[in-house]
């Protein structure tokens, strides 16, 4: 009996692995096609292939790479969005400018109707003795309304004996007048207006054609 349970704890003992013995029993983790073709080898053996090193450094290349490309990627849409914010600003600040600047247009555009008709009554009025009075009358309102149209900024189109200009006039009817050269306003049928630097009213002329 004593010799049967000697020889079972010899055997026990032969089956039990020693720490070493298991850890050599692990593969090592490279997988390169070298090792792969060779024999596997354990933790104990060194892997001179250094396959781990190489992958691991392409990544974190790889990861650099990409990281860059976002990165200017993210600065060139923050640089075109300060851009398009300052672009924003100026058209804003511009709206602003000119709706303070020709507020008053509409009303203008009225003041110059009155103005028309008080040059067409001052023309049709003969002056006599009797109607003297009343033409310094007019004469004196006209002065006065076109005084107060140039403090705002009312200036009168220069047209008549002026090569005619399509951002200025406005072309009604053509003259064939040999004395004067072509494309030249003869007559200025109703004055056209500026309101500072906009044309507010294209003056009606009449031009010459020699054609």
């Amino acid at each position: 009996m004593k010799k049967k349970a000697l020889e079972k704890d010899t055997e026990q003992m032969e089956n039990i692995n020693t720490p070493e013995e298991k850890n050599n029993d692990k593969k090592h983790s490279c997988h390169c096609e070298k090792c792969n073709n060779n024999e596997a080898k354990t933790n104990n053996e060194k892997c001179n292939c250094k396959d781990n090193d190489k992958k691991t450094l392409e990544e974190l290349k790889a990861t650099v790479l990409k990281l860059n490309e976002e990165k200017e990627e993210l600065e060139n849409k923050l640089m075109y969005s300060k851009a398009e914010l300052v672009n924003y600003r100026k058209r804003k600040d511009e709206e602003t400018q000119n709706m303070l600047k020709f507020a008053n247009q509409d009303l203008i555009m009225e003041l110059l109707v009155v103005l028309d008709n008080f040059e067409r009554a001052m023309a049709s009025m003969k002056v006599t003795d009797e109607t003297s009075k009343v033409m310094e009358g007019i004469q004196m309102i006209y002065n006065h309304l076109n005084e107060t149209l140039k403090n705002f900024g009312v200036t009168e189109i220069e047209a008549k004996d002026k090569p005619f200009d399509s951002n200025y006039h406005e072309a009604v009817m053509t003259a064939n007048d040999k004395e004067k050269d072509n494309e030249i306003v003869v007559n200025v049928l109703l004055k056209g207006y500026m309101l500072k630097n906009r044309v507010i009213r294209a003056a009606k002329v009449v031009v010459n054609n020699l054609d």
